[in-house]
């Protein structure tokens, strides 16, 4: 057994429990890899934006403008993992899903209202709209621990550099 061997069900350290299969990090979860989907998911939106209301475009795009940037917050520290797994279901099914429900409709039937009395158009901007105020609330966390570690690290410096009553 090896002690450098991370990502195998052999133990870290011996005699210690195993590595847990899930703690090696997973390709699609790099900053790179979700970028890469995030430009897969602007050429579905750009290749479909004919059949999509022009609003419905533009709040997707947004959408994805929101998650790229959750992403930037990687350059300072890594992405937590529930940042990772927002941004995947955002990029990997929740958007693509809503959209593709969106085109599978008829288009005599989009403006119809249906018996909710909302219209197919207008159930759909509901919906990015839901995607974007989740998009901007991981956003919005992913900044705040950010300012969290700044202020616990100006803590620590302040208690690190200045002067202790503890001193000799």
């Amino acid at each position: 057994m090896s002690l450098f061997r991370r990502g195998h069900h052999d133990s870290i350290l011996p005699g210690g429990p195993p590595a847990s299969p899930g703690s090696a990090v997973d390709a699609a979860d790099t900053p790179d890899a979700l970028r890469a989907a995030i430009v897969d998911l602007n050429r579905f939106v750009n290749s479909s934006a004919g059949r999509l209301p022009v609003s419905a475009v533009v709040s997707a795009r947004e959408i994805a403008d929101v998650l790229n940037e959750v992403i930037d917050t990687s350059q300072v520290r890594p992405l937590d993992v529930y940042a990772v797994q927002s941004v995947k279901g955002a990029i990997a099914d929740y958007l693509p899903t809503t959209l593709r429900s969106f085109l599978a409709v008829d288009e005599s039937l989009i403006n119809a209202p249906r018996p909710s009395g909302r219209t197919p158009v207008q159930s759909l901007l509901e919906q990015l709209a839901a995607l974007e105020s989740s998009a901007l609330a991981v956003l919005d966390a992913a900044q705040q621990e950010d300012v969290d570690a700044l202020m616990t690290q100006g803590s620590f410096l302040r208690t690190k550099f200045s002067g202790s009553d503890l001193d000799l």
